[in-house]
């Protein structure tokens, strides 16, 4: 009696959800006897209009050994796989319609977990929309000054660059009052724009970012987990979003366009902030210091390989190339020609060998690492190392060009050598391939 009324609740959820599915204008042809042998997890699966039949499914599991049986499907054993105090037990077979119960909880599981799954999402895109609506971003041709005062007489506290992003607090006599990164002061209004303008703006100058938060995600050439893996992207990894379809979201990868699940990636909007007058200056004597160190590490270790090499000690890669003494252009164009030695070595995801095979980020950091200098073993990493560079037209050889989950280095005249992908391993490119999201300076 009792599994009759788990039964006939299973049949009326199946019944209750197909009539929510065929009102919201979908097209579902489902009976309490068929439906769809899902999995009991994963976004990916959905309840289909040719449903197996549990029957079927039963049928063709008793045509099978016992040890081919499916789990889902087949809950015996034998006593033999028994404590030996239980040994006498009777098998235990599932019934026909126990299988069927599983089926349609699972299914009713399945559903319910990638809806609310659409609820959040649609959520959360609603609520950050509202939150553009406070922001205040700037249209100037380089940046604005954020003033202590709403007035052309107030102190100069920070920058507000083109495209930047700060946070509306008030409006007085024609001026902004913005809080953005650790600057909080006033712009003036005639060069930035707020509450509806900014809605739209904000996601043209917004880089909508999807960071990996699975040890490694597969990026298929479909929606769908059925479809052909396009490329293997580890944790951490920062992906370029370029659309977004609810449960699957679309990025931009070295291989090209593909597709990732909503569940292995947090989505995040990225908006340059304002920088305050203190920062600037620290940026700057940071990044000189680094740089100076940097050269100084290049020349020791230039001067240790070349004391090998006349001991006649072997390189484990290649011998290190001489790198005079010199403006930074001229060690960064030693690391380029170095690393252009490599063109036609393969490509190997994870691998940081510059002769068996390295992947993106592997092989700048091992190139690097020729000259001194500890690179970490990520792309998205590599995005905050060194200093910025303002634009490809300012990019110097040997400068790290950052891509959505690739990096390459700059070789000169428009040109990158990288890691590229499996099918094609270390090669030279046009550096405008693909957007570049930033380019970092070393040397």
């Amino acid at each position: 009696m009792q599994r009759r009324s788990v039964k006939k609740a299973g049949r009326t959820v199946v019944c209750a959800l197909s009539a929510a599915i065929l009102f919201s204008g979908m097209s579902l042809d489902i009976s309490a006897k068929e439906v769809s042998g899902l999995p009991s997890a994963g976004i990916d699966y959905f309840l289909a209009s040719n449903a197996t039949s549990v029957k079927s499914i039963k049928d063709n599991e008793t045509e099978k050994t016992s040890s081919d049986k499916n789990e889902d499907f087949d809950m015996s054993v034998t006593a033999n796989a028994l404590p030996t105090a239980t040994a006498t037990a009777e098998p235990v077979e599932e019934t026909e319609e126990e299988a069927e119960e599983k089926v349609i909880e699972e299914t009713v599981i399945s559903y319910t977990t990638k809806t609310t799954n659409e609820k959040e999402r649609e959520l959360e895109a609603k609520r950050e929309e509202e939150g553009f609506k406070s922001l205040v971003i700037a249209q100037v041709n380089d940046y604005v000054n954020v003033r202590s005062m709403p007035s052309e007489e107030g102190e100069i506290l920070g920058k507000l660059y083109d495209k930047s992003v700060g946070e509306f607090i008030s409006e007085e006599d024609g001026w902004y009052e913005i809080t953005s990164g650790n600057v909080t002061g006033y712009v003036k209004a005639e060069y930035c724009v707020t509450g509806d303008d900014a809605v739209s703006l904000a996601k043209e100058v917004g880089t909508r970012i999807a960071t990996v938060n699975t040890e490694t995600l597969k990026v298929r050439e479909e929606p769908g987990l059925d479809a052909t893996v396009l490329g293997l992207v580890p944790m951490q990894d920062e992906l370029l979003v370029t659309e977004e379809l609810g449960d699957w979201i679309r990025v931009n990868i070295e291989e090209g366009d593909g597709y990732v699940s909503a569940d292995y990636v947090i989505l995040s909007t990225e908006f340059v902030k304002a920088e305050s007058k203190a920062e600037e200056e620290a940026r700057l004597a940071k990044e000189e210091a680094e740089r100076k160190a940097a050269q100084e590490a290049a020349r020791a270790k230039a001067a240790s390989a070349k004391s090998a090499e006349v001991s006649n000690q072997a390189q484990d890669e290649a011998p290190a190339p001489v790198i005079s003494s010199g403006s930074g252009s001229e060690l960064g164009k030693s690391v380029a020609d170095y690393a252009c030695q490599f063109v036609g070595n393969p490509y190997v995801y994870g691998g940081t060998s510059l002769t068996n095979g390295a992947d993106c980020s592997g092989f700048v950091m091992s190139v690097y690492a020729n000259f001194g200098v500890s690179l970490p073993h990520s792309s998205a990493a590599d995005r905050s190392v060194g200093s910025a560079v303002n634009g490809i037209e300012n990019a110097q050889p040997g400068d790290i060009m950052c891509y959505s989950g690739h990096v390459g280095i700059y070789t000169g005249n428009g040109q990158i050598v990288h890691a590229s992908t499996e099918r094609t391993g270390i090669i030279v490119s046009s550096a405008s391939y693909r957007s570049i999201l930033s380019i970092r300076r070393i040397f």
